[in-house]
């Protein structure tokens, strides 16, 4: 007997994305290595891949110019007029970075941290973030502060996470206002402070950075440091859904389903969960089987129901269950 309707999951907000963003360590070129634009007034007046450029950067390198090693680092880092070589490239950033150099003693921390061109070792990357992050380098006060937030390298320490954060957000650094407002968020390394946590997702959201845009939403709609507003809600969560991130394409899937902020619209509703249950959210697979039993949004499709329930049933979502185990199963057949 085929039941009148299917226990539908609600379309709960997710909660805030509560991890430390393991952030963007690459090498950062804070000045050009071109001819036109040297890390000091060295200027060649060659191509970067020429010969005489890379050997006249060398010769400089040699002689003890840090802006010339560094630069002739990161020409072994990314392979331009010679080849790629990250133990070469490990060993001009080192000599730069122990003159002083803040870029090369971040990106000499990159290298730690990634074990490219040496051994990993996250002591060692924290010693050279800290030497940048001292200096005023956004990334390196960034990256130090995830150090500190994980215990890699040093012992967990969430203040310490919370103050080089803070130096990065000042500087407009997107990754460390996003880690900053986690920070507020969840109360760790200070007292919690939703007001807090809303200024800095809004001011990483604001810059394109998708996982504070998937919270602010998260934040607007349930009302925590803002006025709830779904509208707003609605617009932060397709920001970050058109990145591709899955949740924010199930939470936006469900607005288009309730019609909360957004007008009613079950073709989207269905296009939004689909993005994110083929990224594996259960709760998405779970919604667009709903959508196919009850033909919302997409033709009617019983085959499809049972296929995306099962998939979000295997994660241990009970909607899914119910519905596979129950309704699906006491049809006149089994699908």
């Amino acid at each position: 007997m085929i039941f009148p309707y299917l226990i539908m999951k609600k379309y709960k907000l997710i909660l805030l994305v509560l991890f430390i963003a393991s952030l963007p360590l690459v090498l950062t070129s804070y000045t050009s290595v071109s001819a036109n634009n040297t890390k000091t007034t060295d200027k060649m007046g060659a191509k970067p891949q020429d010969p005489d450029f890379i050997t006249d950067l060398r010769i400089k390198a040699e002689e003890g110019s840090a802006a010339s090693q560094y630069n002739l680092g990161i020409m072994y880092y990314e392979g331009r007029g010679v080849i790629k070589d990250y133990k070469q490239a490990v060993k001009w950033f080192t000599k730069s970075a122990e003159q002083g150099d803040s870029s090369a003693q971040y990106n000499l921390g990159v290298m730690y941290y990634e074990g490219r061109g040496v051994i990993k070792d996250y002591k060692q990357a924290v010693k050279w973030y800290a030497k940048s992050a001292e200096q005023g380098v956004a990334q390196a006060q960034s990256n130090l502060g995830v150090m500190y937030a994980n215990g890699r390298g040093v012992i967990k320490d969430y203040k310490q996470a919370v103050k080089w954060y803070a130096k990065s957000a000042e500087q407009g650094y997107s990754s460390a206002q996003f880690n900053l407002g986690v920070m507020y968020a969840e109360g760790e390394g200070v007292i919690k402070d939703y007001k807090q946590a809303v200024k800095w997702y809004a001011k990483s959201a604001e810059q394109g950075y998708s996982s504070a845009q998937f919270n602010l939403g998260v934040m607007y709609a349930e009302g925590e440091g803002v006025i709830k507003d779904y509208k707003q809600a609605a617009k932060w969560y397709a920001k970050s859904a058109e990145q591709g991130v899955a949740q924010a394409q199930s939470n936006l899937g469900s607005m288009y389903h309730e019609g909360r902020g957004v007008i009613k619209d079950y073709k989207q509703a269905a296009k939004w969960y689909a993005k994110s249950a083929e990224q594996g959210v259960a709760q998405a697979q779970s919604n667009l089987g709903s959508m196919y039993h009850e033909g919302r949004g997409v033709i009617k499709d019983y085959k499809q129901a049972v296929k995306w329930f099962t998939k979000s049933a295997e994660q241990g979502d009970s909607s899914a269950q119910y519905n596979l185990g129950v309704n699906v199963c006491e049809w006149p057949r089994c699908y």
